[in-house]
């Protein structure tokens, strides 16, 4: 069981505009302000919700960071009526795809930005990280969290045709709302290596749009293609010369794509 009032109230969550709801949930170790340089156009024509989730930015962390823990957390802090939009990036996106599959007609569209089924390598998935290379960035994290996030920075830029500028406006805001706590980091980096959510993407029953830079090279274009295909009624999109954050490299680009599609 779950205290809805105590989930709520320990999630940050910021508000604008009028309109259909639209929440918004960023990717690891990251923060919702991210997501800044987007909310004046999405908010003309939605009521747009932007989630730290648990430990991170504002947000106070929970007891258990797995993937229905965010999910309930989150459903409990929008606690709004009117089924949602759900745009998700990165562990973000796995979040919106669990917040589907266990809260059944709160979620009514997803737009999953730079998200894949499993972040690490499996037998019959090559489509992601080496199952060490994540061991080793986590133990970075522990010794030097600033510094090794700043080097993560540059792998979610790398390649992009606007990587320079990207990378800055990530830099920029990436500490304003503090660092996640050990706890929380650790949980992270263990969800990435454990969730597998291949077997359950057949029951993610509403329209999704799947969104990829074609030079990511933390969610290569194969992991979201396959992503695209798995799931019954969805449509990938790739932004050309777009890594691993679209949203801000691109941010044109990546509007005329999104939003026809969360405006139905």
């Amino acid at each position: 069981m779950h205290d809805t009032q105590t989930l709520a109230a320990r999630i940050h969550v910021e508000s604008a505009g009028f309109g259909p709801p639209l929440v918004l949930l960023h990717g690891f170790a990251m923060h919702g302000g991210l997501f800044a340089p987007l909310l004046a156009s999405l908010a003309h024509a939605h009521r747009v919700h932007v989630v730290d989730l648990p430990g991170h930015g504002r947000s106070a962390p929970i007891e258990r960071f797995d993937l229905p823990s965010l999910a309930n957390a989150i459903d409990a802090a929008i606690g709004i009526d009117t089924p949602v939009c759900v745009l998700g990036w990165s562990l973000g996106g796995q979040v919106a795809l669990q917040w589907a599959l266990t809260h059944p007609g709160r979620v009514t569209r997803l737009v999953l930005v730079a998200t894949t089924p499993s972040f690490v390598q499996r037998e019959d998935w090559p489509h992601a990280l080496d199952v060490d290379a994540l061991a080793r960035f986590g133990d970075e994290l522990r010794v030097s969290y600033r510094l090794t996030l700043q080097r993560f920075l540059s792998l979610q830029v790398q390649g992009s045709e606007e990587g320079r500028a990207t990378l800055a406006l990530l830099r920029e805001r990436l500490f304003e709302r503090g660092e996640p706590s050990p706890a929380t980091l650790a949980g992270a980096i263990a969800l990435l290596r454990h969730v597998d959510l291949r077997p359950a993407l057949a029951r993610v029953s509403v329209p999704a749009l799947v969104v990829a830079g074609d030079r990511d090279t933390l969610v290569p274009l194969e992991a979201t293609r396959e992503l695209a295909a798995a799931l019954p009624r969805a449509t990938h999109v790739t932004i050309a010369g777009a890594a691993h954050a679209p949203f801000l490299s691109h941010r044109t680009a990546f509007l005329d794509a999104v939003s026809p599609f969360i405006d139905g």
